[in-house]
């Protein structure tokens, strides 16, 4: 029986919806092109930081600090003990900020492990040997924990998903779209401490110190709630893909041949995978010695906690030390390193693309320093946590407005970092001086800059997964991507937020040794 043809007034409607969709996307991508490069941004920010020390020191702008009880006048930076202090502690300003070390240390071994190619044959060994069944929660589970895996997640799992559907007669743009956006969107799920807390530590640590000099990041403040949202954004994903996207994008002809990935490990590779599960173990063993036994060396060795001891300071190392040294013995394995030359090669490609990120960190340290220098940042924070009880926007409706505003900026700035260093010396101070801890704010933070991910055309990775569509559809334009990438949003948007509410009424640790509010 034929089926009835569509009324003429759902058609038109149908097509002014995708009209008024695409000009809002399309408004988007025009508005984000006119932006300046973030390091131009961060450079004006520096400037107006300048200029407006001089001016609101000039109008005798003060506040009174409600956990000391000091005065803080704004402090002139354009006078010439403030241009002295620039000119002599530049470098210092640089090499102490908290976020360079950190995280050029964890590259080091996350580099080597994905230069080597340990990260790619990972990948490719877990999600194909995987029942047909339970092919999509693998694929998503993987891009969430990928993310672990710095940038080569995004890289390299999209298009081995769809693949995956493609030689399974499906849609091969519904495996890349619930891959992109489970590695995307999902940035802040993980089973695991990954560089990006590491990273975000180093700028929340800095902006606390507005408010308190003394206070120390630790980079799995956020642990319990990003291991807790892997299980939510899980099954999230799994559920839009098959019950919204797939019928959406309904089948596709591909009218091309696209050459297959190998679905099979070569003995190398195989070898190589062997020789770093091995070195994994050892490797755990030897860390578990280190901290299960009550006289542990990386226990407190006055109290023998784990919270508050030498381990927790360690976790950069470790996870240096955890990603290096499996990369280690997978190349020589697969035969990737075959000498001491080839160590340093590959060490060499992994940083080679940590130059815009060390600039970047270059000028946000200049930045974050005048702010605090000049008593801007604390003010401002007062001043801000005074209209915020004035008008009574405290609590939830607050915390929930910061997602949201982090997630509007993300839209057309994608790094997380450059964000964070803009946003937290404003909200870390003010919401701790309303009762928040920095490692709160920093969650909040956290959901809304993942939530729009996916679909914002800002993100480098954007252009990459339109690459990989348009090999199956040449006519594949981004609004199309976008619209297949909104319903994950929306959906991560809604189910993040819940969860965030439940866990703030539940008063709920967020992390080792990290709570909702300041003790």
């Amino acid at each position: 029986m034929a089926q009835p043809a569509p009324s003429p007034k759902k058609e038109n409607n149908l097509v002014k919806r995708k009209t008024v969709i695409q000009k809002f996307l399309d408004l988007i991508e025009r508005g984000g092109n006119k932006f300046p490069d973030v390091l131009t941004l961060f450079t004006i920010f520096t400037i107006m930081i300048l200029i407006g020390s001089f001016i609101a020191s000039k109008l005798g702008i003060s506040a009174i600090n409600p956990a000391t009880k000091e005065n803080l006048e704004v402090v002139n930076l354009l006078n010439g003990d403030g241009i002295r202090r620039i000119m002599t502690e530049m470098v210092n300003n640089f090499v102490s900020f908290p976020p360079l070390g950190l995280v050029l240390v964890v590259m080091l071994g996350v580099g080597l492990a994905e230069s080597t190619g340990l990260v790619a044959t990972f990948m490719r060994r877990i999600v194909f040997a995987a029942p047909q069944k339970l092919i999509l929660p693998t694929i998503v589970l993987i891009a969430i924990i990928g993310n672990a895996a710095a940038d080569a997640a995004v890289i390299v799992l999209p298009p081995i998903a769809a693949m995956i559907y493609y030689t399974l007669g499906k849609n091969p743009i519904v495996g890349l779209v619930a891959a992109y956006a489970a590695v995307a969107g999902g940035f802040s799920a993980n089973l695991i401490i990954t560089s990006l807390d590491v990273l975000l530590a180093g700028f929340t640590e800095s902006s606390a110190q507005i408010i308190d000099p003394s206070y120390k990041a630790n980079p799995a403040m956020n642990f319990y709630f990003v291991f807790a949202s892997t299980f939510v954004l899980l099954p999230v994903t799994v559920w839009i893909t098959n019950k919204v996207v797939e019928p959406r994008l309904g089948s596709l002809k591909i009218s091309q041949v696209i050459p297959e990935q190998k679905t099979t490990l070569s003995r190398e590779e195989k070898k190589g995978l062997r020789y770093a599960t091995v070195t994994v173990i050892i490797f755990s063993i030897l860390m578990a010695i280190t901290i299960l036994p009550e006289n542990g060396i990386l226990r407190n060795q006055e109290t023998g906690a784990i919270i508050d001891s030498p381990f927790m300071s360690s976790l950069v190392a470790i996870m240096f030390l955890f990603f290096l040294l499996p990369a280690l013995a997978y190349g020589i394995g697969a035969g990737t390193i075959k000498s001491d030359k080839d160590v340093a090669n590959h060490l060499t490609k992994a940083m080679s693309g940590m130059g815009y990120y060390i600039v970047l960190t270059f000028i946000a340290a200049q930045m974050i320093t005048y702010f605090a220098w000049s008593n801007l940042g604390a003010i401002l924070s007062i001043k801000g946590a005074e209209w915020l009880q004035n008008i009574g926007l405290v609590g939830l409706p607050l915390l929930i407005g910061f997602i949201l505003l982090s997630a509007l900026i993300n839209l057309l700035v994608a790094s997380s970092s450059a964000k964070w260093a803009i946003l937290g010396p404003i909200f870390v101070p003010m919401l701790m001086l309303v009762g928040y801890s920095p490692e709160f704010t920093q969650l909040a933070y956290r959901i809304g800059d993942s939530i729009t991910n996916m679909v914002t055309p800002m993100l480098a990775y954007f252009a990459i997964i339109l690459t990989f569509a348009k090999k199956y559809d040449p006519k594949m334009g981004v609004g199309t991507l976008i619209s297949a990438l909104l319903p994950y949003s929306l959906a991560f948007m809604i189910f993040w937020i819940l969860l965030f509410i439940a866990w703030y009424l539940l008063g709920l640790p967020i992390g080792p040794d990290a709570y909702i509010r300041l003790n």
